[in-house]
């Protein structure tokens, strides 16, 4: 079976999951059907970061089957939007408590997450990436 490549997304793609900016996260459920869910998200060192709590269906289904998409678009122009099918590489409790705490600052202004659970922070491989008015 042959590996994806990774691609590399360009400054400005990146800056739409840097920025304030919903986005959408599709995975697939054991009985094939996709499953959708918007996150709050990130980008670090040429990966999509995602947090979500432990036993969600995304954490469950990204466990079972690491194909992942994500769409995100620009919540100030809607007509700049980036869509990537990944791996989810890495899926650790490591570090994922002062992750959400990051994202709480970013998206709410809160020091740092209320809702404490078992967080798990998961890394996406971007290898193919569409994009629009960018």
């Amino acid at each position: 079976m042959a590996t994806q490549m990774p691609e590399k997304l360009t400054d400005a793609q990146k800056q739409l999951f840097l920025d304030k900016n919903f986005a959408f996260v599709a995975t697939t459920c054991p009985d094939g059907y996709p499953h959708v869910s918007p996150v709050w998200i990130d980008f670090e060192d040429d990966y999509i970061l995602m947090n979500t709590a432990k036993d969600r269906v995304k954490e469950r289904n990204l466990r079972r089957d690491p194909k992942v998409a994500v769409s995100i678009y620009d919540s100030s122009d809607p007509y700049k939007m980036v869509a990537v099918q990944g791996t989810a590489v890495e899926m650790t409790t490591e570090g994922a408590d002062e992750h959400i705490d990051k994202l709480a600052r970013k998206y709410r202004g809160w020091d740092e997450y209320p809702a404490k659970v078992d967080r798990v922070l998961v890394k996406i491989r971007p290898e193919r990436v569409a994009t629009m008015g960018l």
